[in-house]
């Protein structure tokens, strides 16, 4: 392999890695909304539950559709479990890898392995349950998705 390919592509993984951990990290810092993985079953169940009914009001969906939107928002909220872990404190680990006289560059290393390997181990399921979910749409209802994340999230906060 060439140098400059070689080096490249180690640039490459650093940078990723690092961005990779320090997103990890500050993401999951904010305690003032916490995400499902901070909440007990019965809010999660509730929140999974408003958000399906708002997505079918929205898309139009009948019942089987609404199931495999029920299975993606499992999915993804094993993965995002997955991928937290038993973190409950992101800002401690951060504080524990710049604790000493130097970077503690083998536990972040380690810290950006169990992430990595939670998405991989994980978003072959989250993936199958999008394109299940996505393909059960009818080509109006396909057309309608598409145009709400075109919009994205504006309009609902200022």
């Amino acid at each position: 392999m060439k140098t400059w390919l070689r080096r490249t592509l180690i640039g490459t993984a650093a940078i990723v890695g690092a961005v990779t951990l320090v997103g990890t990290l500050g993401g999951c810092s904010h305690h003032a909304r916490p995400g499902w993985s901070a909440m007990s079953e019965e809010d999660a169940a509730k929140r999974k539950a408003r958000f399906i009914e708002r997505a079918a009001s929205k898309l139009d969906l009948d019942a089987a559709q609404k199931a495999k939107l029920g299975v993606l928002a499992d999915k993804v909220r094993e993965q995002r479990n997955a991928f937290v872990g038993d973190t409950k404190d992101p800002r401690a680990e951060l504080r524990t890898l710049i604790a000493g006289n130097t970077f503690d560059r083998t536990r972040a290393q380690g810290l950006v392995q169990a992430k990595t390997q939670a998405v991989q181990t994980k978003s072959p399921e989250v993936i199958t349950a999008m394109a299940d979910f996505f393909d059960s749409l009818k080509p109006e209802q396909q057309a309608k998705l598409r145009e709400m994340l075109e919009r994205g999230r504006r309009g609902r906060r200022g």
